[in-house]
């Protein structure tokens, strides 16, 4: 298993957070998980787009490492697996629902500037 020379200096909660839920696909994942429940691999694939596989995967490896998303297997033919937010995964969503509001509000004040806005969080172009 691979191991990182070097330990984490993380020096600050927020450090941690940001690594945690922060970045372009965990953030979409945990967004998209909010709002549409419980989802198997390839309807995560469909709802996020034009991430690849090995992306998607790995984002799902570390968002279930640190505790956000869990992942459940059933004893199946064909296998079945399915993804969904953890009790601490579901507290991130204010959390990201905020930073969008805040996004929304300061991105427009450019009028040249349009932004496609995410379906899956409470954030209304208001």
């Amino acid at each position: 298993m691979y191991q990182k020379k070097l330990k984490e200096d993380i020096r600050c909660p927020l450090e941690y957070g940001l690594g945690v839920f922060g970045g372009k696909w965990n953030s979409r994942i945990i967004c998209v998980l909010a709002e549409m429940g419980t989802l198997r691999y390839s309807e995560i694939r469909n709802e996020m787009g034009n991430i690849t596989d090995a992306v998607l995967a790995s984002t799902l490896k570390s968002l279930i490492a640190n505790e956000i998303v869990e992942r459940k297997s059933y004893d199946e033919i064909p296998p079945r697996v399915e993804y969904s937010l953890s009790e601490i995964g579901k507290t991130v969503v204010p959390i990201l629902q905020s930073i969008c509001q805040w996004s929304g509000i300061f991105y427009r004040q450019n009028p040249d500037d349009e932004m496609a806005h995410c379906q899956k969080c409470d954030y209304h172009n208001s």
